[in-house]
């Protein structure tokens, strides 16, 4: 699959977007981008440690400090990274280890070696792009 392929893909079979670095503030890029596709229908897992770490939610929804501590509680179609570049790679590896199917980074966010072992491991993945603007380009708004 090509890249516009691939979006439309992961924009039509994924349900369960957990999103890593999921912000409760209001004014954070990833809580509005999240809060748009909460609304579009896509339920959104939040996994964010200090949010977890008190017991809250983002979105009315329960809040995981990892990937791994989410997918024991529920399904995931898709991970989100809303994380600086460098972080990404071991959120990859964590993405893999849970069968996670698909790796999302928003729009600023790549990793090339993180991409290529993503990729080498039958994940789709999809780099620096926003989930919310592709969401619209692909028709699907």
């Amino acid at each position: 699959m090509n890249r516009q392929e691939t979006i439309r893909h992961l924009l039509k079979t994924s349900k369960t977007i957990a999103v890593v670095g999921l912000s409760p503030k209001p004014y954070r890029e990833s809580f509005g981008v999240s809060k748009v596709m909460q609304s579009l229908g896509y339920r959104i897992i939040p996994i964010n440690p200090l949010v977890s770490s008190q017991g809250g939610s983002v979105l009315g929804e329960k809040a995981y400090a990892s990937l791994t501590e989410a997918a024991q509680h529920e399904h995931i179609d898709l991970v989100n990274i809303f994380r600086n570049s460098e972080d990404v790679p071991p959120i990859v590896d964590e993405a893999m280890a849970i069968g996670a199917p698909a790796v999302w980074m928003q729009m600023g966010v790549a990793h090339a070696e993180a991409t290529a072992k993503a990729e080498a491991a039958g994940l789709l993945v999809v780099e620096n792009a926003c989930l919310k603007t592709e969401h619209w380009r692909a028709g699907r708004g």
